[in-house]
């Protein structure tokens, strides 16, 4: 065995580059793995932490096809009651906000700004709540709040957060009190570690047409989920949410039950802000994780089986000796083990550095190795099965020779070793085209969604978020922002374009039809300043904002599918205009019927002096300094209101949040692409290594026979292109499948572009050409004679 094992470290001595680069490239590999897998088991267990998921459901309506996740609240009640097998039921807003309070902490007022979202008491007995103080009875008192562990130890260090005022900053008015404090719930969960506040039993409790709420109810057992929706169908007025004489069947709506374990994969479903990931993407990870696996084996067992010209002369020295062949392939066996699981320890520290870097922000999952420790464990088994699997062939074929074989030549060079190393390396090669495609496409996806026209300019564009002290004092603001002269005017809206895939939705007869669409109220100068053109009627007036009723400007898609009429009114409100299908929403659906809203002299029913927006967009004039228009307009927000820490934004990094996920994974995606190509390479340069020394005879009698150095790498080079040419007809039709079922998430999206393919076969080209020409164009140069004197 000694002699064995320093023939081994002799070999490994001589080909100090290929050995260093396989075990970095396995070690990789493991890495990669391992990130991949955090992030695929982070949504694959998406609320699993609740003990009952698979009893918790969501309703959802479907309305001939089209799907909302927004009821109305009497509805969920009536849900709730309805049945015994229902054991508890709650709602809560469909969309959160943001509470700006005070606390008083050792006799100091600090100022928060925390989410918040409105939830029925129900919650804690729907939802398992782990209290940490107080119980599931938290949020039956009016004006009562929940909040996370985390929150609380923020808040008040060590000290009982119970009892505890959340107090508004401007007054010394109490917001809400602290009745429970619950354990914080993992990253990949639904019920978010935010405030919980107690919704009022006045809100909208038989508003039939709000429908604004999340519904969620938990049954005693998922077997009688049709058994209690059908007693519901059948006992419950629903005319009262749906019209005079509705019927379930001839009305074409149904209810639709979501469990909570796959809440996180339900897409298209209107009104849907609930975290989400797509299942295609999952499977798209899980492939990778496994590709760059597959192709480091690979690389692994190509190194191991090149090593068996060198290592022959040594085994049959030892067989001549009275070595048996099962010591010596448990030896050889053991070598290739030992070094996967060299790779995999150097891969831990790889995960550490890796959890400390860029990578991290790119994984929804905590990285931690106490947060891992099944994902680590699991690898560590998966390294010593590829150490295994790796090294079985090898070590089974180099000792199935008789001692004769070491005079009879080298079985790297006979054209069974070239048909296995030429089998292994397709592999790899199919893969990176795959791979690199994919990720070809998915940038161009996301650069499409940031950089397409959106039907509205939003270059040099500051989105500031108002608060009601600074809505108050809107003709202070406009005039404070608009005095810096590199600022060219502001607006006002309640929503911010492309923050969302969904905004607030209006129902409302028009000609004794039903008409739905989705509802941006504005000031009167927002087309104008974003420059939106109206192709029919009128622009807002200034005067729009003094009427009694309200002023519609609608889209033309609106217009198509109702019919609309400049001048027609809804509900008393006039129809002045309508404009092209600009893109308000996010590029995941397509554009739907909507509509910009001046409300007129009333607001929300009421008379009032100022209207509440949410935002404001500043238009800065081209080619001043953005940097400073915005430095200038934080400067007017804080001398309106110098305590509410408020957020401003350029508009490219609103599209940045919004498609946060899909950048997330596709550079998630395109690194470990990357990572895949750089394998795939390492196990080409090993072969370049080997198949080099092997042919050194041949290359020094080509050169003697008059070959130049650029016919003999050429020479080297061919096999590779036909090899690359015949795996790139393998892998186009493959990726072209992938990809395109990607893409279909995206109602707007990038054309399947010819020439991504072309570049992807260049790319791999290029890199694997520069590898084999770099390591052979030391023999190609090298004396002649001593090439043939050394063999």
């Amino acid at each position: 065995m000694k002699t064995l094992f320093r023939n081994f470290v002799s070999v490994l001595r001589r080909f100090k580059m290929a050995t260093l680069l396989n075990v970095l490239g396995l070690s990789i590999a493991f890495t990669a793995f391992m990130v991949i897998m955090m992030q695929v088991n982070y949504d694959n267990n998406f609320d699993s932490c609740q003990p009952e998921a698979n009893s918790i459901y969501r309703m959802d309506m479907d309305f001939q096809g089209s799907m909302s996740a927004v009821i109305s609240r009497p509805f969920a009640r009536g849900f709730t009651e309805s049945s015994p097998h229902v054991k508890a039921g709650m709602i809560m807003s469909s969309w959160n906000s943001e509470l700006f309070y005070s606390v008083d902490r050792g006799g100091e007022r600090q100022n928060f700004k925390d989410p918040v979202v409105n939830a029925t008491s129900g919650i804690t007995r729907v939802f398992h709540f782990d209290m940490v103080e107080g119980n599931e009875t938290a949020l039956d008192q009016p004006e009562t709040v929940m909040i996370p562990e985390s929150m609380a130890r923020r808040l008040f260090g060590n000290e009982s957060a119970i009892g505890k005022r959340l107090m508004s900053v401007e007054s010394e008015n109490t917001l809400a009190t602290i009745s429970g404090v619950f354990k914080d719930f993992p990253r990949n969960s639904s019920v978010r570690n935010i405030i919980y506040r107690q919704m009022s039993d006045k809100e909208n409790y038989n508003e039939y047409g709000n429908q604004n709420y999340f519904f969620f109810f938990r049954l005693d057992d998922p077997s009688n989920l049709e058994v209690v929706k059908e007693n519901f169908k059948k006992n419950f007025d629903a005319s009262q949410q749906f019209g005079k004489d509705f019927k379930w069947e001839k009305d074409g709506i149904e209810l639709m039950m979501t469990p909570l374990p796959k809440l996180h994969f339900l897409t298209n479903v209107s009104f849907d802000s609930m975290p989400k990931a797509s299942r295609q993407t999952m499977h798209v990870l899980f492939a990778i994780a496994f590709v760059i696996l597959l192709i480091a084996g690979i690389n692994f067992t190509n190194f191991s089986t090149a090593l068996t010209p060198m290592r022959i002369k040594s085994i049959n020295t030892q067989k001549v000796l009275g070595s048996p062949d099962s010591v010596l392939r448990t030896s050889l066996l053991g070598e290739a083990v030992i070094v996967s699981i060299v790779a995999y320890l150097i891969s831990l520290g790889l995960l550490f550095i890796a959890g400390q870097t860029f990578v991290a922000s790119l994984v929804d999952a905590d990285m931690s190795f106490s947060a891992q420790s099944g994902i680590i464990m699991t690898t560590a088994a998966i390294a010593v099965a590829v150490g295994v699997l790796a090294g079985i062939y090898p070590a089974c074929y180099i000792t199935s020779f008789p001692p004769a074989l070491v005079l009879k030549g080298s079985f790297g060079l006979s054209p069974k070793g070239r048909v296995l190393r030429s089998a292994l390396i397709s592999i790899q090669f199919v893969a990176s085209f795959i791979l690199i495609i994919s990720s070809l496409f998915m940038y161009l996806q996301n650069r499409y969604m940031q950089n397409t026209p959106l039907g509205y300019d939003k270059d040099e564009l500051i989105v500031v978020e108002l608060n009601s002290k600074v809505n108050k004092n809107q003709e202070v603001l406009t005039s404070e922002v608009k005095s810096f002269s590199g600022i060219e005017d502001i607006t006002y809206a309640e929503q911010v374009l492309s923050s969302r895939d969904f905004y607030m939705g209006w129902g409302r007869m028009y000609k004794d039809q039903d008409i739905n669409f989705q509802c941006i109220p504005v000031s009167p100068s927002f087309l104008r300043v974003m420059g939106i053109e109206i192709t029919d009627g009128r622009d807002f007036r200034p005067e729009d904002d003094l009427k009694e009723n309200g002023s519609y400007i609608f889209n033309e898609k609106a217009r198509e599918m109702y019919n609309l009429e400049l001048g027609e009114k809804i509900d008393g409100d006039e129809i002045i205009g309508f404009i092209s299908n600009v893109k308000f929403a996010s590029f995941r659906n397509e554009v739907s019927p909507m509509t910009f809203y001046v409300w007129g002299k009333h607001y929300w029913g009421r008379e009032v002096d100022s209207k509440y927006y949410a935002a404001a967009y500043v238009k800065v004039k081209a080619g001043s300094d953005l940097r400073a228009a915005m430095k200038h307009v934080r400067a007017c927000l804080t001398k309106i209101d110098p305590i509410y820490p408020f957020k401003t934004t350029f508009y490219d990094e609103i599209l940045q949040q919004t498609y946060e996920r899909e950048l997330k994974i596709s550079n998630l995606i395109t690194l470990f692409s990357v990572i895949a190509i750089f394998i795939s390479i390492v196990g080409v340069f090993g072969l370049v290594v080997f198949e080099s020394e092997y042919r050194r005879k041949e290359v020094a009698v080509r050169k003697v026979l008059g070959s130049s150095t650029s016919q003999i790498l050429v020479m080297f080079n061919r096999s590779y292109l036909i090899i690359l040419a015949a795996c790139f007809v393998l892998a186009t039709p493959v990726a072209f499948y992938g990809m395109y079922r990607w893409l279909e998430n995206f109602a707007y999206r990038t054309p399947m572009y010819w020439w991504v393919f072309l570049l992807a076969f260049v790319i791999i080209s290029v890199i694997t050409f520069v590898t084999v020409t770099f390591q052979n164009w030391h023999v190609a140069n090298s004396n002649p004679v001593e090439s043939i004197k050394s063999e």
